[in-house]
């Protein structure tokens, strides 16, 4: 067994084709196979199963390669360690973020990392959680941000912030002047939410029971922004997370009222693969959220969460 095998096994477990797999891995398609067939033979396993036009993993194949990821990933940790004074804010950072994130936060935390970490550009990916994770667990991703809660086997995660959601609703609607209602409430609206399988969907139902308990398939948009304009046309009201509330993205025909305590919210954190090589990266896009002073979030110290 070696370290070009199991590169090439998390290869084909990430294209899930042989041939991309060979040319990632700059061999021809048949020296690939004969690798990986001699890599299964010896552990005396089928690591793939081949189907027509289809690769997958077994069961057993699943937890060789998040073993084979492991092992590359604390074999690049062997050469950090031998590069005395190597720098880990140095090279591109693949960082994945949550749509319902990634508008309100990127547009000031960007900068805020280029100055930080200047010789790190980013690559950015803007994604659904499940998906997001999927990336990570692959290795397409190095770190991603995300709500908790995250049980993944193999996966850290760090707290950053708890933010409260916020009820919208459209100028004249009947709680337009009001400072604070009940969450409880909303079962009695119509609340427009993001479609079924969205992780903000999901995370409002899951703080709100009562809503969770009436919501039925209906009015929904694909994204925040596009809800927001639905509420701003009397279509319905909705719940958004305070970081879309803030001054900027005030709008003349909605009104913002506080939801009663305890305040439906999410925890947003940072997640990386166990023995990820850059862990000075993580610290470092931490504290730029920190410095972000968006209004009402509530920043958690490092052992928090």
């Amino acid at each position: 067994m070696t370290l070009t095998e199991l590169r090439y096994i998390v290869a084909v477990a990430q294209e899930r084709h042989f041939g991309r797999a060979s040319e990632r891995c700059r061999i021809t398609q048949p020296a690939l196979s004969l690798a990986i067939q001699k890599l299964e033979e010896e552990l005396g396993t089928h690591i793939f199963e081949r189907r027509k036009n289809q690769i997958a993993l077994t069961p057993l194949g699943e937890q060789i390669v998040h073993q084979a990821q492991r092992v590359l990933e604390e074999a690049d940790q062997i050469k950090v360690i031998a590069a005395q004074g190597k720098n880990q804010l140095a090279g591109v950072l693949r960082f994945g973020v949550i749509a319902t994130v990634g508008p309100y936060l990127l547009p000031d935390l960007v900068p805020l990392l280029s100055r930080r970490a200047p010789e790190m550009p980013l690559e950015i990916e803007e994604n659904l959680t499940a998906n997001l994770v999927s990336m990570l667990k692959n290795g397409k991703l190095d770190v991603i941000m995300m709500a908790l809660p995250l049980e993944e086997p193999g996966l850290v995660t760090r707290a950053l912030y708890d933010e409260p959601f916020k009820a919208l609703v459209p100028v004249g609607h009947p709680w337009q002047k009001k400072k604070v209602i009940d969450s409880r409430l909303l079962a009695g609206q119509k609340v427009l939410l993001p479609h079924a399988g969205h992780c903000f969907r999901q995370q409002v139902l899951d703080s709100c029971p009562e809503l969770s308990r009436s919501d039925a398939e209906g009015w929904q948009g694909n994204s925040l922004e596009t809800i927001r304009q639905m509420v701003a046309s009397g279509l319905g009201i909705t719940v958004l997370p305070c970081s879309a509330l803030t001054p900027k993205y005030r709008n003349k025909r909605l009104a913002t009222v506080e939801l009663a305590k305890p305040v439906p919210g999410r925890r947003i954190a940072l997640g990386w693969r166990r023995g990820f090589t850059r862990p000075q990266v993580v610290n470092v896009i931490a504290e730029a959220v920190r410095e972000l002073k968006i209004p009402e979030l509530k920043m958690l110290d490092e052992g928090n969460g």
